[in-house]
Order: C-alpha cells, then structure tokens, then sequence
C-alpha cells in the first residue's frame, strides 16, 4: 500500500539517494508492546518487504532503572509472532562506546559543556515558548576544562544531578529541544548488559540519532511526537560527521476509542495489580491480545486498513473487532458450549446415533465430524422461558425449537426442584425431522446449541468487557477504570473441545468466539455482535 512515507523512499530510490532501504523498530525495554506498538511494527517490516530491504530490531536501552531483560525477550517474542523477521539485533548500549567518543568530539568542536545547573535550575533557564531562554553561567567554560570535568563523570567523581554535559546549540531557539539539550547524565544504575561500567548514560535524543546512523538506517520512522525533535536528530548526525544521514519521517501514532495506550498507565496497572498482569487478556497489549485469542493476522490487517496518516487522528475499536471477526469467522472450527447448562430427557428417544456437524461453514473444502445424540443432553437455560414474550423462538412449555445439527423438539413439562428452581425439561423429539432430512412438516424458528449429556466437560467460560466505562467522564484513566470487566461462567463444553490442543480457537454457536486455555478456562475472544451484556 502507497502512503507519503513510501513516496518519499520511491523519490529517494529514483534520485539514487539510497540504493537499498533500511529500517528498524527500536522500542526502549521498560514495558511490553501494546497495539500502538503493532502499527509502528507493521510499518517498517512493511518497508522491508515492499523494497526488499532490511529491518533491524533495536533496543534503545538508555536508561536502566526502568529497563529489563523481562521487556527485551517479551518484545522479541511479540514481534515473532506477528510474523516478523529481523535482518539484525541491536542494542544501543552496543554503541555506548562510540557515542561516549562523539561526545567528546563535540566538546572539542566547542558544541558541548559541562553544566552544573540542577534540573530545576535547568528548566528555569530553557525559557517558554514566548520567552527566549537564558544562557548557562557555565556556557563559555574551556574546551580543556570539558573535557576533564566530562572524563570526571564518566570516573564517578560526581553524585548525581551534580552535573550533566549539553549540547551547545542555541538558548533563543523558537524549538525549545535546540535550546542546549542534556546529552548525557549521571546515572550510578546497573545496566542490564552492560552492568556497572557506567555511570553516565547518553539522553534517548543523543542516541537514537547515533545509532541510526551507525547502523546505516536510510529511513528512521517515527510517531509524530517527536516532528519536534527533528532539528536535534539532524544536529546530531550533522556535527557528529555523518554522510548521507538518516532521514525522519513522523507519522501518527495509533489512538484507539476507550483504550489505554500508554505503556506508563499500562505498568501502573500491572503494578497496582488492577489487571492479571502483562498479558490480562483485558489488556491493549500484544501479548494480552495474544493471550485473548487474537489472531496475529487480524492485527496486521487492522494495521493496513487504518492505513498511515500525518495527522493524529482517533479509531474506533470496533475497527479492529471487525478484523478479528473476519479473521476467526474464516479460520476458527464451530463447536458448542453453554453458559449455564439446563438438562433436557427426552421421553421418546431410545439408543443414540452419530451426526454430522459442519466444521467451518466458511472452509473451501466442507469438513464434519460426529456428534452424539442420545436422550439426554444439556441445553442453556437461557433457552428456555416460563413466560416467553411475544415472537420468542426459543422453547418454553408447549413450544418447540431446533437443535443444531438435530431434530426439532418440543418441551412438555418443567421439572421443579423443592427451592422451585428448575430440575430439567421433559421434552419429546419430532420424528423425521433430522437436519438436512426434515419431512416432518413441523415449521421451527428457533435453532439453539445443546451437548450430549455423556460428551459433556465442566468449564469456566471467562468474557469480558472494556477497561474503561465510556460511560465515565474524568481526565483521570483511574477513575474510569471499569470494576466489572471481567465475568465467570461455570459452564459445559463438548468433551471434543477439551481433548484439542491449548490456544485453539472455536466460535462456539451463538456465544462467541472463545479460545482454550489451561485448566479447563476458555476466553471469549470477541462476541459475535458488537454488543455485549453479562449475566449477573
């Protein structure tokens, strides 16, 4: 698909400005991928195949207290199951020597100081974006003195926020990042790769442009909040001596109706134990939605169907609902399952037979296997009415209903237990009535799912609803946390189910999509319609 970031590469291909296309995805390991992170990912893989190119996975891994080996091999798992491979694995404390040097190359070019200001300090003097910033007292220190009060950091002479190299560049700049950015502080936090080696640590703004441009990266995508560090990336690769840098590009970033898309608030989630971890499958991230039952086809449809835009703009929800649909409607087997199991005897019925059930209506290739039929089977109890309203299909006293892939039965009598609860339904079967063999002239509305009493397997049929109550009006993402998002069946499957592989998926007739977990747990991926309402 043609979008303003492939016109641009077939531009730079055409001029001969590159000869081959190279990108990366370069996430900072503090916290696992969500949705947002799928569209980025997409993208540049994207690249990659259309140009035949390459695409590096980068970690940006610059600051270690909130970085971890957990993040960097979950990011590594996500990505492979999306379907991605990339050409290269890079860290950018791989380069923590090389960038080290080009900070000294700019103290001797007179482009960078040590500052002693706090961070507050800091702050005060960069100005706002109606008044120009002021100058360091510490600006015009010597390049000789720099570069011994830099080697004093780097040998831990200092505490921390004692002091921090900068970039000199320009305090009255209307771009508030070109007024002397912090390229390096002190940090005394081991790192995950590089352990105590260091106690500086380059600012994400340094490295990222560095490790671009030593990894020979032509196009360094990116979402749009960073249109306005654009000038500091192209300062960096410039004044470090770079040839034929590489070129940003800023897209928007993917904003979902009513989802938290923030690895931050995510964390805090996790953190407050508000969800079951990382890979809640209430969760917008990938492994939460992996863990859900999303297909890893659907996302990347998602991704392509939203498309790639300069504007930030919102998506409906629903939109990615939708690519789930069309995905598991196509791949996913039928089997049935009920929410809360009603026994049915049937008085007339003797023996039991094997009937064919369709496997994918959707399949090219008709596929069935056998079901059992006896005179004992489970229906849902929502099936059934004491008081049916009008144009109700389903089976209450003296009417009747269709079972899926059966015959057609009627209900002569509710057994009641002493609490006045219903025992089970007293039901007679309509002779020739078979599906795909009905002569028995009995016209039936309603068609319900049911399960063979003795194909039967207790399970917990666990759904859910958003995180966030749309219903709920507050800045706040707290405050609209939704407190009832997730719902517990203990319901019944067909023993056929239970016997397939973990993660198989199933639309379960007339409740959903839903995909196999352990211990006897099945998710709801997604209902069949858009809306929902739990049993309660």
């Amino acid at each position: 698909m043609n979008n303003f970031i492939t016109n641009i590469i077939d531009n730079d291909l055409a001029t001969k400005k590159h000869t081959k296309i190279i990108t990366r995805f370069p996430p900072e390991p503090n916290g696992y991928l969500h949705i947002g992170h799928a569209k980025a990912i997409c993208i540049n893989f994207g690249i990659k195949a259309k140009y035949k190119g390459k695409c590096n996975l980068r970690f940006d891994d610059t600051n270690p207290v909130k970085e971890d080996v957990e993040y960097v091999d979950s990011i590594i798992e996500d990505i492979k199951w999306l379907g991605f491979d990339y050409d290269n694995l890079f860290y950018a404390s791989d380069y923590f020597d090389k960038i080290y040097d080009f900070a000294v190359l700019l103290i001797k070019k007179g482009l960078a100081y040590v500052c002693d200001l706090s961070a507050e300090e800091i702050k005060n003097y960069r100005g706002t974006l109606t008044e120009k910033g002021k100058d360091s007292p510490y600006r015009n220190r010597s390049v000789e003195e720099n570069l011994k009060l830099f080697a004093d950091m780097r040998n831990g002479k200092f505490a921390e926020g004692e002091k921090v190299l900068r970039a000199k560049i320009d305090m009255s700049s209307p771009n508030l990042n070109m007024r002397d950015p912090v390229l390096y502080r002190i940090l005394y936090a081991s790192h995950h790769r590089t352990g105590d080696k260091w106690c500086i640590y380059p600012m994400y703004d340094f490295t990222h442009p560095l490790s671009d441009a030593i990894e020979k990266i032509t196009h360094s995508i990116c979402t749009l909040e960073f249109e306005d560090h654009r000038p500091l990336y192209d300062w960096t690769t410039e004044n470090c001596g770079f040839k034929n840098p590489p070129q940003q590009i800023e897209f928007a970033r993917l904003n979902l109706t009513n989802t938290i898309m923030s690895k931050r608030f995510l964390k805090q989630l996790v953190d407050t134990k508000l969800v079951d971890g990382w890979d809640d499958p209430r969760m917008p991230t990938i492994c939460g939605m992996r863990k859900r039952g999303y297909p890893a086809g659907a996302i990347k449809n998602f991704c392509e169907k939203i498309g790639v835009a300069k504007a930030n703009s919102e998506v409906d929800f629903n939109e990615l609902g939708y690519c789930v649909r069309e995905n598991l409607n196509q791949s996913a087997e039928r089997a049935m399952a009920l929410l809360n199991p009603l026994k049915v005897k049937i008085t007339n019925y003797n023996g039991e037979e094997f009937l064919d059930f369709e496997k994918n209506p959707n399949a090219e290739n008709k596929e069935y296997r056998k079901i059992k039929f006896s005179n004992t089977i489970y229906i849902d109890a929502g099936d059934f009415s004491h008081s049916p309203p009008p144009k109700y299909h389903r089976l209450y006293v003296g009417g009747y209903v269709r079972l899926k892939s059966a015959y057609i039965i009627k209900c002569d009598k509710a057994v009641f237990k002493k609490d006045k609860t219903i025992d089970y339904l007293e039901c007679s079967y309509v002779q020739n009535s078979k599906s795909g063999a009905d002569t028995s002239g009995v016209k039936c509305k309603g068609v319900i799912q049911w399960i063979n009493a003795s194909c039967v397997k207790p399970a917990q049929l666990i759904r859910f609803k958003e995180l966030l109550d749309s219903e709920i009006k507050a800045e706040n993402f707290m405050d609209r946390l939704n407190k009832n998002s997730k719902f517990k069946n203990l319901g019944m499957v067909e023993k056929y189910v239970d016997e397939c592989a973990e993660n198989t998926s199933f639309q379960f007739i007339r409740l959903g999509y839903y995909i196999k977990n352990k211990n006897d747990e099945y998710f709801e991926i997604i209902g069949l319609k858009d809306s929902f309402k739990a049993n309660e």
